[in-house]
């Protein structure tokens, strides 16, 4: 099925087509040629996920029967965004009774995960080295994640790639409905002629790299349903847009869990903030960047801590080297640890729901399950996330948003700060210095983001996750 010479109508011109070619043939060569391979599948509990009984797709020496009224929901590894987004759509499927598989293209042996290992690996390091060379940021970095990303030529070369995804997928009846939460997924999906599938697009800045021709796109916001509606930006030339019936609408891709009680865990933000006991949670993404501004807005929070003003909840993911630089950088730090200890994490959870509870409490798992969702376990009983403006910066909780790592990051922010749910970026020491200032100190800024994300709620701005399930679910046979 060739999506690579035509995209929306738009004609790929030759010199693309044939770098396109050459990539995938580049792959083949070094990981093999696996198409006519018979990958067996098997369906194994997420122990970490069992509250929404996920089952995790894995190579078998036998086809297993999937389980009853599936939903996959395709994803790979990609720092922790993609996985986070993925757990969200899982908890909205299963809220809406379905049986959610998670399939993660990158954990498999097969030639097409080694080629997304390969190009992950290359993006995790690029976007460290961005945060240590302003120079290799402002030259490669940033143009390539605002303005390369978004060139539909860029989508020629995914579209082929991904030909090497579709030996995955022979075992899985094409009519399951299935959830991408990258675009890779939904493009082998698509070349293995599944007939219901979504292509959950995590941005809010519109980019040639998310094309999934064939898909159903689904949009966070206004901003990027626009975006993707004319293609604006993607060539130098006019484009077709994405026509009505591939584009959809549908609100930021929140876990229901996070949404069933959020009215309450707003009336025990306010009940807090106005007792002078804020409660903030910072987390350290999955490429472990951004680093130096972390020990930062920690120094500047260390006297709010002491005076028992501000209790501060750090998930370092699966990173603890960064727990142990910042016990080296910042002498006499006391951080109370949950170190691979989540059901230790939970029963604390579960205590200061009610409680008051004060001091720096780090949280750290060598189970990438347990690394991303010890974060939405702590939101809702959390007042303020510390964050760069990711996945996170769709999440219904009041947010500061730290420098981003990578151009695409920005408009996610921008998102936020006009739908009144978070603040601007502030990238730099002072600015955001100034900004905890502001929310810390003026009562009325904080209780009117909660205030306002109540009312987000009422809006269905959060439903975007219910909403994907519900377009994979409409047959189109």
């Amino acid at each position: 099925m060739d999506k690579t010479s035509m995209i929306f109508g738009n004609k790929i011109d030759n010199k693309t087509i044939k770098k396109a070619e050459k990539s995938k043939a580049k792959f083949i060569k070094k990981y093999g040629d696996d198409s006519n391979k018979d990958y067996l599948l098997s369906y194994k509990p997420i122990n970490t996920l069992d509250f929404i009984n996920v089952s995790n797709m894995v190579l078998s020496d036998k086809n297993e029967e999937m389980p009853k009224n599936p939903l996959i929901v395709g994803n790979i590894r990609m720092g922790f965004g993609h996985y986070r987004i993925s757990i969200a759509i899982a908890s909205c499927a299963k809220a809406l009774g379905y049986n959610p598989i998670w399939m993660d293209l990158a954990s498999f042996d097969a030639t097409g995960s080694k080629m997304i290992r390969e190009q992950n690996e290359l993006y995790s390091k690029a976007s460290r080295i961005s945060q240590k060379s302003k120079l290799f940021n402002k030259l490669f970095w940033e143009p390539l994640n605002s303005e390369g990303f978004k060139k539909i030529e860029y989508n020629a070369k995914d579209q082929k790639n991904s030909e090497l995804l579709v030996p995955l997928y022979k075992n899985i009846d094409p009519n399951t409905p299935f959830i991408a939460t990258h675009v890779w997924p939904s493009q082998g999906a698509i070349h293995a002629r599944f007939k219901n599938v979504v292509n959950a697009i995590p941005d809010n800045w519109a980019m040639g790299l998310h094309l999934s021709e064939g898909a159903i796109h689904a949009v966070q916001t206004e901003f990027t349903y626009f975006g993707y509606k004319t293609l604006n930006g993607f060539s130098k030339d006019i484009l077709n847009g994405i026509p009505d019936k591939d584009l959809k609408m549908v609100g930021c891709f929140v876990d229901h869990e996070l949404l069933c009680n959020l009215e309450e865990d707003n009336k025990l933000r306010i009940q807090r903030i106005n007792n002078d006991n804020v409660r903030i949670l910072m987390t350290v993404g999955g490429a472990g960047a951004g680093y130096k501004q972390f020990k930062e807005i920690i120094i500047h929070l260390l006297p709010y801590v002491k005076e028992k003003k501000v209790t501060i909840f750090i998930n370092f993911g699966d990173h603890d080297t960064v727990y142990n630089k910042l016990i080296n950088d910042i002498k006499g730090i006391e951080i109370k640890t949950f170190f691979n200890k989540y059901n230790e994490l939970k029963e604390f959870n579960n205590k200061i729901r009610n409680e008051a509870v004060y001091g720096i409490y780090g949280i750290c798992s060598n189970d990438i399950f347990e690394a991303v969702y010890s974060t939405n376990l702590l939101m809702p009983n959390s007042d303020i996330l510390i964050t760069k403006p990711s996945e996170l910066a769709y999440y219904p909780i009041p947010k500061i948003f730290m420098k981003h790592i990578g151009g695409h990051e920005v408009y996610g922010a921008i998102h936020s700060r006009e739908y009144g749910d978070g603040t601007f970026e502030c990238p730099t020491k002072n600015m955001m210095n100034k900004m905890l200032e502001v929310v810390l100190n003026d009562k009325e800024v904080l209780i009117h983001m909660v205030n306002r994300i109540s009312e987000l709620k009422a809006k269905g701005f959060y439903d975007g996750g219910y909403n994907v399930v519900k377009l994979a679910g409409n047959k189109n046979e």
